[in-house]
């Protein structure tokens, strides 16, 4: 019998649509956003995955993404359940949040920027790197609270940020440390793993 994981970045935030870095910051959604999860719910909807249990970070961009989600595929009732951890928040971009990216780049070079933002051990200054958010955070979260959920074959949906999701990859390990720079979480677009006798068989996009 197959269960179900399914990751989801939450969708465009107003500060992505700003090209600034966001971070522990908290923002909300912009319009766009809201759309990415309507749609988002529309496909999950379409793929009829009943979830079980639902995770999120505690900030607000994911969390209503979530709940537009849940309610957009019929299954709303879920989500007064769901789980909100500061483990599953976006990476602390430190100094670089609420900066501009262009101008960040302007300022400090295009090559030390692409370090900050893709290097898996260097931190932005006064921030976390993503083995910070592997190791510190997301790796020991999913251990205890998520990988039992799927090993009892349940459906569990994730609704998070880009590198706590890139973070759950290298946990899952379909990614490492050398593959994860060459690895995107589109805004609103789910990514589903099936799990057979507690193996993963197989991970698309819908």
């Amino acid at each position: 019998m197959l269960n179900y994981l399914v990751l989801l970045r939450h969708g465009q935030s107003q500060w992505n649509l700003e090209n600034r870095f966001t971070g522990f910051h908290d923002v909300d959604l912009s319009e766009k956003g809201e759309l990415e999860a309507i749609k988002a719910g529309e496909m999950l909807k379409d793929a009829v995955i009943k979830f079980d249990n639902i995770f999120s970070s505690t900030q607000i961009r994911a969390n209503r993404t979530a709940e537009i989600v849940l309610n957009t595929a019929g299954q709303g009732d879920l989500f007064a359940e769901m789980v909100c951890h500061p483990h599953l928040r976006e990476r602390n971009y430190g100094d670089l949040t609420g900066l501009n990216k262009d101008e960040t780049r302007e300022k400090y070079g295009e090559d030390q920027v692409h370090i900050w933002r893709r290097s898996y051990e260097v931190a932005p200054p006064g921030g976390e790197c993503l083995k910070d958010v592997v190791e510190n955070r997301v790796r020991p979260y999913f251990t205890e609270h998520i990988k039992p959920l799927l090993a009892e074959e349940k459906n569990v949906l994730i609704v998070a940020h880009g590198n706590s999701l890139r973070a759950t990859l290298i946990t899952l390990g379909v990614e490492t440390p050398d593959t994860i720079n060459d690895t995107e979480f589109p805004t609103g677009q789910p990514l589903v793993f099936e799990f057979e006798d507690g193996e993963i068989i197989k991970r698309y996009f819908l």
